[in-house]
């Protein structure tokens, strides 16, 4: 019996154990080979416009953000008169600019670290969509993945590799019941970004499974149950204490521009550009995203895939539509809910090798056209 209380979706663990070393450094070079071209296009790209690649890779929008972090430290704020806006950098979580200090500070080091987290996230997404669905499906999960339209942030100073290479190894280790293991790695995606928390609540909530269904009584459960949320409260907590304000962080959010508001900002902005109004293609492209995201999470949830997977999906999705504000970002805010292209990935292994190669391939394409378009050519960030 596992963490989801079920044995019927699982691998056995000595066939893992067979099978991971080889399948998994196939999927992680079939994950580099696709990031690896997406970077050189994009890096063409940013030469043809007369933009220094490394600049684009390492120093955009958010980046921008991390390296003054690292660099100096918090207490930055930018104000916007015209829109009112107010942006201080306690909006951003410590644990990406703290290890690109570590590397030195520079756009180098930050890309990096952020390369490097994408390559165990890589892994760590094929690890677990091989424990529920199997080697083929897992290879194609990553490679999908990697293609995705907003799989061009894998390759910049961001945080989402890392939050993604933390989260997916955290959802394997609570799936084989390693406790306190996914519970160390929730606590660091909350240290990560905002939306660590759906890690946290994955433990959390599959804790609670065990401990009132399973009735399980030892006390690993108990201990990850409590720590998985405790990198995410601790910053909270802080940011709180250092304005002098209980709710601190959310007010900063709020000065942002970003709030919780169940949806409504979402939907209006798809009505709009379901109402035939004049849309940016960023935009456009986000309205067929979510929509896209939502479909897929109504056949995972048919699939009936573990509590861990359907928790931190389900939080991801809910963070992300209920929230307003930033609507062309939306799609990069769902970049770490892999497990949403489960079911796609397990079409694509009942077809021929050569229809998942050719389908691949074709939405490589279309990713670097559209990574080009956000870093190079678009006016508003990814």
């Amino acid at each position: 019996m596992t963490a989801t209380g079920s044995t019927s979706v699982f691998v056995r663990p000595r066939d893992v154990r067979a099978v991971v070393v080889p399948t998994a450094a196939l999927a992680l070079g079939v994950f580099a080979a696709v990031r690896v071209a997406g970077a050189a296009v994009l890096a063409l790209a940013a030469w043809w416009a007369g933009r220094s690649p490394v600049r684009v890779l390492g120093h955009s929008w958010d980046s921008v953000w991390y390296l003054a972090i690292a660099r100096h430290g918090y207490g930055r704020t930018q104000m916007w008169p015209v829109t009112g806006l107010v942006q201080s950098d306690y909006a951003f979580f410590p644990l990406y600019p703290v290890l690109v200090r570590l590397s030195g500070g520079g756009e180098w080091g930050a890309l990096l670290i952020a390369w490097t987290a994408a390559a165990v996230a890589a892994v760590g997404v094929y690890r677990v969509g091989e424990l529920v669905a199997g080697r083929r499906v897992a290879l194609l999960l990553v490679a999908l993945w990697a293609v995705v339209p907003h799989a061009v942030v894998l390759t910049l100073a961001y945080t989402e590799p890392l939050l993604v290479a933390l989260a997916a190894w955290s959802l394997y280790a609570l799936l084989r019941e390693r406790w306190l293991l996914a519970a160390s790695l929730a606590l660091l995606a909350g240290l990560t970004r905002p939306t660590g928390i759906a890690v946290a609540a994955a433990v959390s909530v599959t804790a609670a499974h065990a401990l009132l269904v399973r009735r399980s009584r030892a006390p690993a459960v108990w201990a990850a149950g409590l720590l998985a949320p405790a990198g995410w409260l601790a910053y909270v907590a802080a940011v709180g204490v250092r304005r002098h304000d209980v709710a601190g962080y959310f007010t900063v959010q709020r000065q942002w521009g970003s709030r919780f508001d169940g949806g409504g900002y979402v939907l209006s902005a798809l009505w709009r550009v379901l109402s035939g109004g004049p849309v940016a293609l960023a935009t456009g492209v986000t309205a067929v995203l979510l929509g896209t995201a939502l479909l897929l999470a109504v056949l995972l949830l048919f699939n009936r895939p573990p509590l861990p997977l359907l928790v931190y999906t389900a939080v991801l999705l809910v963070i992300t539509l209920g929230g307003a504000g930033y609507f062309e970002s939306k799609p990069r805010f769902l970049l770490p809910a892999f497990p949403l292209l489960l079911p796609l990935a397990a079409v694509m292994a009942r077809a021929r090798p050569r229809s998942a190669v050719v389908v691949t391939a074709g939405l490589a394409g279309l990713s670097y056209a559209y990574g080009v378009y956000l870093l190079v050519f678009a006016k508003m960030p990814p």
